[in-house]
């Protein structure tokens, strides 16, 4: 009970941390790591750890599925081939680079246990990428190349890090084995979270009628994913990525306003409770790990500290460079499609933040090999890993914005795109107006098409007077219900056409987001005001 009271007291704690980062416009991931180093320093705390078993199950379904849901689809598609680069090949060479670096500078450090390092630390992060980057106005394909890249290179991650763990704890590797279980554990990963996906919108759009059943199914739905997928020995990770981009690209026509309204509001609760916790966990633990590699003088873990965050910045870079300009060196399809500006390279290479993932990743480590034996060098992999991440986001997070100007990149107006989204939107309302409402009482139509007409300069937003229809006389209750009915009639075109547009990549998915919250929200406002006698 004294631990879960101080738990609680921490997590008050880094919620208002974060509302003085939400206030000053401070990434919240920085602060986060910020706060286990705190937590580490504050004497009297307990030492309190999960079991290394249910780490991965408590944190890594709901946060993958979180990123996963906000992840455009079609920007996802028309960015897989640097994703898959990125995702694949540069972890698994981050992964490597890192391995022998560790291996060259630390004497007690295995070969398996060094892989194991770069497994953990070779996935940026895509909750860190998504809040650092989050207002620089950075081009929308760079923003879905970099959150489409940390949240599949997590499946590869993991992977690469459940071989490590295997050749250390069973004592056995062999390499084209390993190569083919990651092609068939990632296909059938992908199968099984497609499955689950198309399972949860047939209920969803059949049986479910209630917000809160909906919001809990939402709840349980990554871990179902998740377990499901482990259960065939698949990747879950995959799994549960694979069903997330399932479900939201239908989420406009499987969820209701209130369920949509519902699920989002508790999914960021949520996932904002799961990374302060993890960061609590991890500074709690902090202090036991520093005296467990109290036999290594200080000096030498800075350096090996540093020397891993070190490598695992410059290799992103070794890696980008080619990956960016080969393909269009060899392909003129590409230098024709693709517009190229090296500025935005560079930011890239410098937005490879770790966090959550990889923290989950190291509590998850064993705490023995068997019965008798305990796992090797676990609090210093540890150790090593929360450099890394403290290193990526205090390190590059807050110096990319700096970077951001120095390189004098003009920022992306998506105001300019939410304009014509919202132009088209409107425009095709006012058609169905026309088209169908021309029987209507002059008045009532009048108003209608008057409401949409004035919609970009939000008129409609304000509160309707008492005399809108009657000139002057107070109208019954009647006449308000058929206009709010016709009103919530035409919130559904508008999110029919939006729907439309978000299926056929045509709309940015930050805007599709926004304006389907405001339809949502609208709606939401609508039936509330509705006349009851």
């Amino acid at each position: 009970m004294e631990n879960i009271t101080v738990i609680i007291m921490l997590l008050f704690g880094v919620a208002f941390l974060s509302l003085i980062s939400k206030k000053y416009n401070f990434p919240i991931p920085i602060v986060l790591v910020l706060c286990g180093v705190i937590i580490s320093i504050i004497p009297g705390l307990p030492v309190i750890a999960l079991s290394p078993e249910v780490v991965f199950i408590v944190f890594l379904p709901p946060l993958l599925y979180h990123a996963a849901w906000y992840t455009s689809w079609s920007d996802f598609k028309q960015t897989i081939r640097p994703i898959t680069l990125a995702a694949v090949g540069l972890v698994l060479f981050t992964t490597v680079a890192v391995a022998f670096a560790a291996h060259m500078l630390i004497d007690d450090i295995s070969w398996p246990l060094a892989f194991l390092l770069g497994a953990i630390v070779s996935p940026p992060d895509a909750v860190s990428a998504t809040s650092i980057t989050k207002g620089l106005g950075l081009h929308p394909r760079l923003i879905a190349i970099l959150e489409g890249e940390s949240l599949v290179n997590d499946a590869s991650g993991l992977v690469a890090y459940k071989y490590a763990l295997t050749a250390i704890t069973a004592g056995n590797f062999v390499l084209w084995q390993a190569g083919l279980n990651f092609v068939v554990m990632s296909v059938l990963g992908i199968g099984i979270g497609l499955g689950v996906g198309y399972i949860m919108s047939f209920i969803h759009k059949k049986f479910v009628c209630d917000e809160v059943i909906e919001a809990t199914l939402t709840l349980l739905t990554p871990f179902a994913s998740y377990l499901i997928a482990e259960h065939f020995e698949a990747s879950g990770v995959l799994a549960v990525v694979a069903t997330g981009l399932f479900l939201s690209a239908r989420s406009g026509t499987i969820f209701t306003h209130e369920s949509r309204m519902m699920t989002g509001t508790i999914w960021s609760v949520l996932t904002n409770i799961l990374n302060g916790l993890i960061f609590i966990l991890i500074g709690l633990q902090l202090r036991q790990i520093i005296l467990g590699i109290g036999d290594y003088s200080g000096w030498l873990l800075f350096v090996w500290g540093a020397s891993v965050s070190l490598v695992v910045i410059v290799v992103r870079f070794l890696w980008v460079i080619p990956a960016t300009l080969l393909p269009r060196f060899i392909s003129k399809k590409i230098r024709l499609q693709e517009e190229f500006d090296f500025r935005n390279m560079i930011v890239f290479g410098w937005s490879g933040m770790r966090g959550v993932v990889s923290m989950a990743a190291a509590l998850a480590l064993p705490l023995m090999m068997n019965e008798t034996e305990v796992f090797p060098l676990r609090n210093l992999i540890i150790y090593l890993v929360f450099c890394v991440i403290l290193s990526t986001l205090v390190i590059q997070g807050l110096t990319l914005p700096w970077l951001i100007k120095k390189l004098k990149i003009e920022k992306y107006s998506i105001l300019a795109e939410e304009y014509e989204i919202r132009n088209i939107i409107v425009s095709q309302t006012i058609t169905h107006i026309e088209d169908n409402f021309s029987l209507l009482n002059d008045d009532l139509l009048h108003n209608i098409k008057s409401k949409y007409e004035v919609k970009f300069n939000r008129l409609q937003k304000t509160e309707l007077p008492a005399n809108f229809f009657g000139k002057g006389k107070l109208m019954g209750g009647e006449i308000f219900n058929d206009f709010t009915k016709i009103q919530i009639d035409l919130l559904n075109v508008e999110r029919n056409k939006l729907e439309s547009m978000h299926k056929s990549g045509s709309v940015n998915e930050e805007i599709f987001r926004k304006i389907e919250k405001e339809l949502d929200l609208e709606e939401t406002r609508l039936w509330m005001e509705m006349y009851e006698e």
